[in-house]
């Protein structure tokens, strides 16, 4: 059985033949078989495929890398594939495994860990094994063949694609925050100077320009400010340059606020040119995914997830909440509910739904965005379309998220019940379509001077005030007057009830409180008794004095505010009477306020004192310990209560249905309810015909039954008394007798 080794190099493909295949069970070789000479004794050169050039050679190391099988490399293998018995040995695994599929051999392919001396040995000694072949030929092809191959995967890695993506949304975040701040900057030290153009300019970029264009103020006049501002905004500006109130500043402070606003000119310009580039990198990379969510919210997840392939692998799970892993975390560390969305959030889609379906449109969508991802990472662009011979469009690219938009459109739709804004509108999450940089004039607030020195009840000229009925008023006197500045239809909720309810006086408040908490107490008694008597023996003695004390304290409030004033309320009430006695400090309390009976500042004082404050708190605590014992008894009470009325309901909800199925079917006969058809037939109102139909008996027949049924008692009875009349006559006679017959017995014997 012959063993054969395949060895890749710089230079080409070379095929080894060894004397035996015992040298693989060896467990290492003598020193005199590691010599040059005894590994040109142990292997033989069978065939070398040397590579034509430098490209040739970048071409078979990367398809070697990938763990592919080259023509030439098959070629190679041709010629040993008349062996049937034999072995080949491939340092590569992935590469064993791509062979060992060519139907022309029939080799058995060694790639394990047995073979690494023997590799080890022929790179060492390549040189010797290959003819021809000069030690420093092999070090310069190896060195640049390295290069190249990092330059290949450098070049074509499909990770490193997106590397552009992720640094410019980076530079687009900084830019935001570094114009942001540049642009304030640039306001508040201009606004010195002209105050007034802050109010009636709100785009940054035209606020700069006007500076670089304008100056000073007083050139405001003679400046042409056409081609950057409108022409009502450019008039506003001029107007109100004339009259502004700002300070002086020199020639030198307007160079450098001149200066400045040329960085936020230039780093605006310089945004809008990066913005644009990020788009056409978004489509060409991921367009499908582009084409659901955004350009912006896209890049944004790939730099979150760090590569498209990274961010392709993940689940539409992840995808949906990426960037909320904080949020995440906290809802699963306190076991509440977990965040419906994360970075996915801005897509328009999400911005035009509501609010109770803002987290299904999130779930759909971050499954569409997952299989548009999968295919902008997975699929090969470079191939032609379908055998048409031309390479794929940009619209057969995005064609997925094209159409899995319009179905998700489609089914947002469905459940809003009203139709969608077009596609391109800019959304914010508010649902609300916005366009940046949008000039407008926004007039300034001017001082109202009527509104100064007001008397009475009078409002202001400018400002409307809301005016309350009449019932907003005790003894003419106003209590609440509302301004309000907005439209009646932009308040809230808030203010239009408060504008219905009445206001009333601080006693009638006090004694609705009061007689709240007596019916809510009294429903809570109807509700338990057992609580009732619990609660009963946990009351204080003192809750009734307290009771009493508050309503004669209120009317003694109400007596003193009469009498002080008429048309005046006290403002505050108090609920407590004078008598009503002070209520018991909390535990807490005493504590603070206990004071020790031992005096003294020895040692041994302060020793008996910390004793006895330590004695003292083992006390409080037992005490409030058995003070939650004892509610906790009370609460298990309470539930066992519950539960006995839970099982209560229960049997007695079993056993009307069990009156259901037993006399449902009767009462309905008899044409009565089941409850009246039970009683009926308890009191024996109800018959049974021959058929078995059930009868119901009205009480009219029962009331003739009944007086029939007396008539023939007393006709019976009377007849009977006759009889029993006559039978007590004569016995009363035969008991004369016998009287009269003793008697005359006795007078004899006498």
């Amino acid at each position: 059985m012959g063993l054969f080794i395949l060895q890749e190099t710089p230079v080409g493909y070379a095929l080894l033949k060894a004397k035996s295949s015992k040298i693989l069970k060896q467990d290492g070789f003598s020193p005199e078989d590691e010599t040059a000479e005894g590994i040109c004794n142990l292997l033989k050169l069978k065939d070398f495929q040397k590579f034509d050039s430098a490209a040739t050679a970048l071409e078979q190391t990367a398809a070697l890398v990938e763990g592919k099988v080259t023509p030439r490399l098959t070629g190679l293998l041709d010629s040993i594939k008349d062996e049937k018995k034999g072995l080949l040995a491939v340092a590569d695994p992935k590469l064993a495994s791509a062979i060992n599929k060519l139907p022309q051999l029939s080799l058995k392919l060694i790639s394990d860990n047995t073979t690494s001396d023997l590799y080890r040995a022929i790179r060492n000694h390549l040189p010797s094994l290959i003819p021809g072949l000069l030690p420093q030929d092999i070090s310069t092809m190896s060195l640049g063949l390295s290069h190249s191959l990092s330059r290949h995967k450098l070049k074509f890695s499909p990770d490193k694609v997106d590397t552009m993506i992720i640094q410019a949304i980076a530079l687009l975040d900084d830019l935001d925050k570094e114009l942001n701040t540049y642009a304030m900057r640039v306001k508040e030290w201009y606004g010195w100077h002209f105050p007034e153009m802050g109010r009636i300019l709100n785009d940054n970029l035209a606020y700069a320009r006007v500076i670089l264009a304008m100056g000073m103020r007083t050139s405001a006049a003679n400046a042409d400010l056409a081609e950057i501002l409108p022409e009502e905004i450019e008039t506003a500006v001029k107007a109100a340059a004339e009259i502004s109130m700002g300070t002086e500043i020199t020639t030198e402070d307007l160079d450098n606020i001149q200066a400045l606003a040329e960085q936020v000119v230039s780093f605006s310009e310089y945004r809008s040119q990066l913005s644009g580039y990020l788009s056409a990198r978004m489509a060409a990379i991921a367009p499908n995914l582009t084409a659901l969510v955004g350009d912006l919210v896209g890049a944004r997840l790939i730099a979150h997830a760090g590569s498209l392939m990274n961010l392709a692998k993940s689940p539409a799970s992840t995808i949906q909440i990426l960037g909320a892993e904080k949020a995440l975390f906290r809802a699963l560390k306190t076991k509440h509910d977990t965040p419906k969305y994360g970075l996915i959030y801005h897509a328009s889609l999400i911005g035009q739904a509501t609010g109770k379906n803002k987290g299904k449109i999130a779930r759909m969508l971050a499954t569409k965005a997952t299989l548009g991802l999968r295919v902008d990472a997975l699929a090969d662009w470079s191939q032609e379309g379908e055998g048409k011979g031309d390479m794929i469009t940009e619209e057969e690219k995005s064609a997925l998220g094209v159409d899995n938009r319009l179905k998700l459109e489609r089914r947002l739709a469905s459940l809003e019940g009203k139709p969608l804004k077009s596609k391109g509108v800019a959304i914010a999450p508010n649902g609300v379509s916005f366009t940046p940089g949008k000039l407008e004039v926004k007039e300034a607030r001017k001082y109202n001077p009527d509104a100064d020195g007001l008397a009475g009840d009078e409002p202001a000229a400018a400002v409307p005030v809301s005016k309350r009925p009449s019932e907003d008023k005790i003894n003419g006197v106003k209590l609440i007057e509302e301004v309000s500045e907005e439209p009646a239809s932009k308040k809230s909720k808030k203010d239009k009830k408060a504008k219905v309810q009445a206001i009333k006086p601080i006693e009638e408040v006090v004694q609705d409180a009061m007689d709240e908490d007596m019916e809510s107490s009294g429903e809570e008694e109807q509700e338990s008794s057992d609580e009732e008597m619990e609660d009963n023996e946990e009351e204080p003695e003192s809750s009734s004095p307290a009771r009493a004390g508050a309503t004669e304290s209120k009317t003694n409030g109400a007596t003193k505010a009469s009498a002080k004033e008429a048309d005046e309320i006290s403002e505050t009430i108090s609920t407590v009477s004078v008598d009503t006695p002070d209520s018991p400090p909390s535990p807490a309390q005493q504590e603070i306020n206990w004071q020790s009976s031992i005096s003294g500042n020895t040692k041994v004082a302060k020793k008996a004192r910390k004793e006895e404050r330590h004695a003292r708190r083992l006390a409080l605590s037992e005490e409030k310990s058995r003070v939650k014992e004892k509610k906790r008894e009370k609460l298990a009470r309470r539930l066992d209560r519950k539960e006995r009325r839970q099982k209560k309901a229960e049997q007695i909800e079993r056993r009307e249905e069990r009156d259901d199925e037993k006399f449902g079917g009767l009462a309905e006969q008899a044409g009565l309810t089941i409850s009246r058809y039970k009683r009926k037939l308890e009191r024996g109102e109800i018959m049974f015909g021959p058929d078995g139909k059930p009868v119901a008996i009205s009480k009219k027949e029962i009331k003739k039954a009944r007086k029939a049924a007396e008539k023939a008692a007393t006709s019976n009875g009377d007849a009977g008394s006759s009889k029993k009349r006559k039978r007590d006559d004569e016995a009363l006679e035969a008991v004369g007798k016998s009287e009269k017959k003793k008697k005359k017995h006795h007078k004899v014997k006498d």
